[in-house]
């Protein structure tokens, strides 16, 4: 895999997919809170679950 941040990369639709992505997470985490959902994240190299409360699950 490549190791440069892709703030550097020289296409411009990669240099802003990762604000892209930060923006589906944030409204992802707010879907959740409104149904009542868990979230899957990767934390620390492990998938955890996510309840809305903040409270993980292994």
């Amino acid at each position: 895999m490549n190791q440069k941040k892709i703030e550097l990369a020289k296409d411009p639709d990669l240099m802003g997919s990762w604000v892209a992505i930060r923006r589906a997470a944030k409204r992802a985490a707010q879907v959740a809170a409104s149904t009542n959902t868990e979230l899957i994240v990767l934390r620390n190299g492990k998938c955890v679950r996510v309840k809305p409360s903040g409270e993980q699950k292994p």
